[in-house]
């Protein structure tokens, strides 16, 4: 019976029916929609308090002036990132450090020395993917975006709420292809296609026409 097998014509795996439901049916977009507006919004607020300096939360913080201030067009510019990276390097320490030596090296020879140029990626990267979340623009690669910064504050020790988002931003990930159906993705992804299919739009044109009577 191991004599018929042969693995090596099975090149592909069939996705689960249960996944293609949750990850690729425009059924389940409004469920996208809302986790999509969450993280977004936290990505958002996060970049514009970095921006400006005051908190854009919807709570009772809403319109005050947040710890450190402002990390860009402040006169002080980096100075807010070279707190947070001192915060991280004290957690580099000890028997079980927060923060693992590689990173910890990275962040004293790499970010501190451009503490400013960085300040200005960060920023401007959480305003850009939340922007991109909340418009639902190129979701898929908004939300890797975002989560690969979500993996750099965990390195660096900050916990707060970079699991949950980070969470979610890897099911957005999975579910490129409907999470920004309810936005402009509906538009823009059969218009540019995928490196794989191409536009679909153009794929689309080039079909014969079928009568019918």
């Amino acid at each position: 019976m191991l004599k018929t097998l042969q693995p090596r014509t099975s090149t592909q795996i069939p996705e689960p029916p249960v996944s293609r439901f949750l990850f690729a049916d425009t059924r389940m977009a409004w469920f996208w929609l809302i986790v999509r507006l969450y993280v977004g919004y936290e990505w958002l607020t996060a970049g514009l308090e970095k921006l400006t300096g005051h908190s854009y939360t919807f709570d009772a913080s809403f319109g005050q002036v947040v710890k450190g201030g402002a990390w860009v067009f402040s006169g002080h510019d980096g100075a807010g990132l070279k707190g947070f990276v001192a915060g991280a390097l004290a957690q580099a320490g000890g028997p079980h450090p927060a923060v693992q030596g590689w990173y910890a090296t990275f962040l004293q020879h790499v970010v501190l020395p451009n503490a400013t140029l960085f300040s200005y990626v960060i920023t401007f990267g959480e305003i850009c993917v939340g922007l991109g979340l909340l418009l639902g623009v190129l979701t898929g690669i908004a939300a890797f975006f975002g989560l690969f910064m979500n993996l750099n504050f965990l390195l660096a020790g900050a916990v707060s709420i970079n699991p949950v988002i980070g969470t979610l931003a890897l099911f957005l990930v999975l579910a490129w292809r409907i999470a920004g159906y309810y936005g402009v993705d509906r538009y823009l992804l059969p218009l540019l296609g995928t490196p794989w299919t191409g536009s679909l739009r153009k794929n689309q044109a080039h079909l014969p026409n079928v009568a019918t009577s």
